[in-house]
């Protein structure tokens, strides 16, 4: 309990922040079609969040070096509600991007601030619990922030100014607390070139999981439409796509500290195809087989993630880790920033089972370069302990540093 206490600040910020960001992707992808936007232009708000994403998480760093995190924290927040509020001042689709670059800017920059201010407060000691903590109160919000779609109206004012307020009400309670703000970390270096030499099969992981996760959360309400659930159905079928992610988490976690890692990708890589295969099955099967399949291909795509970041890890020295895990957020940012525009296009030429058929693409070719990596070089003689990394900004890496060392 000492420890929540101690983080209560940060963590209630994360809360706010996810239930402002965390809702507005869904929000955006039924009022664009509310407001006939083309299906292609909807996979383009994504795609303009996740550009966002990778411009916040390349600029937080140098930004709270120059004005501290308070200061850098709300910018990246007024950017954040800017975005939000003028949504339904402005009824087009590329303002809309625009509006979306700045949503992803402000989650990427608020979260490098918290994780930052985090990892300052952090001891070796109280790393491990603190990170759990950490993850238990991002995920549950984020959670919460996919069922709030089903009391929000799309197209709706209201609706955006309730999200602008929740990232508004984020700032209080860092700006707020008494707690002095920590020495400004010097900025990891984006070496991509790293994370190849580190892992080859790595790299291809976390963009497999990239093209499936944000394809399916922005593009994933418009598949949902399509096969005829309301909104606050498409609510529970994106939280319960969140729900399998997080149930999967330890034992994905168990195995893959016990067994080969690329074993554990290959087969969670075949599970997701399958899983593909089962929710496009599912969509005439009612609601509740809609649901359970978005359960079964949570469970399958999430944890690749941080499988794949484990991997590299083995191969990386303990000085490597903060700029590995920042490279490896850099592939993760280029599969999400092509991914829900490519969805959307094949969805427009060839319905809503091609999104599906896009990410199982994505995953056999996963397979097939596992096994070919796996002829290439001898499993890691010493390995890392597994983690949950959430994809949150690169700097995560000084967070989960200490974590990663071997014994």
């Amino acid at each position: 309990m000492g420890l929540i206490t101690s983080f209560f600040a940060l963590f209630l910020s994360v809360i706010l922040l996810q239930l402002s960001s965390g809702g507005v992707g869904p929000l955006d992808a039924l009022s664009g079609l509310k407001l006939q936007f083309s299906t292609q232009q909807v996979g383009m708000l994504g795609s303009a969040h996740f550009l966002g994403f990778f411009i916040g998480c390349w600029w937080a760093p140098r930004l709270m070096g120059r004005v501290g995190h308070s200061r850098a924290f709300a910018a990246f927040t007024a950017s954040g509600a800017i975005g939000l509020i003028a949504h339904m001042m402005v009824i087009d689709a590329y303002a809309w991007a625009a509006m979306r670059v700045a949503s992803g800017m402000c989650i990427a920059g608020c979260y490098t601030v918290i994780e930052a201010w985090l990892n300052a407060r952090v001891t070796n000691q109280n790393r491990g619990r603190a990170m759990g903590s950490y993850r238990i109160v991002d995920t549950g919000a984020s959670l919460v922030a996919q069922l709030l779609v089903a009391v929000l109206e799309p197209a709706d004012y209201v609706s955006y100014n309730l999200l602008a307020l929740f990232c508004c009400a984020s700032l209080l309670p860092l700006t707020l607390t008494r707690t002095s703000q920590p020495e400004t970390p010097e900025a990891p270096r984006l070496r991509p070139g790293l994370a190849w030499a580190c892992s080859p099969l790595a790299v291809a992981g976390v963009m497999a999981a990239a093209l499936s996760s944000a394809s399916f959360r922005m593009v994933g309400p418009i598949y949902g439409e399509n096969v005829g659930l309301q909104n606050d159905q498409i609510a529970y079928f994106l939280a319960a796509f969140v729900a399998g992610g997080a149930i999967a988490q330890y034992p994905v976690g168990w195995i893959a500290d016990k067994f080969d890692r690329r074993w554990v990708l290959i087969g969670l890589s075949i599970a997701a195809i399958l899983s593909c295969g089962i929710t496009v099955l599912a969509s005439s099967g009612g609601t509740a087989t809609v649901m359970g399949a978005a359960v079964i291909f949570g469970l399958t795509t999430f944890p690749i993630f941080s499988v794949s970041a484990a991997h590299a890890n083995d191969f990386a020295s303990d000085e490597q880790r903060v700029e590995l895990s920042a490279a490896l957020m850099f592939f993760y940012a280029l599969g999400a920033i092509a991914s829900p525009y490519a969805t959307s296009a094949l969805i427009t030429v060839f319905g809503p089972p091609a999104l599906f058929v896009f990410i199982a693409v994505n995953h056999l070719i996963l397979v097939i370069f596992s096994l070919v990596r796996m002829r290439r070089r001898a499993s890691a003689t010493e390995r890392t302990p597994y983690l949950n990394v959430p994809q949150s900004s690169f700097t995560i890496g000084r967070l989960l540093g200490k974590l990663r060392e071997r014994d």
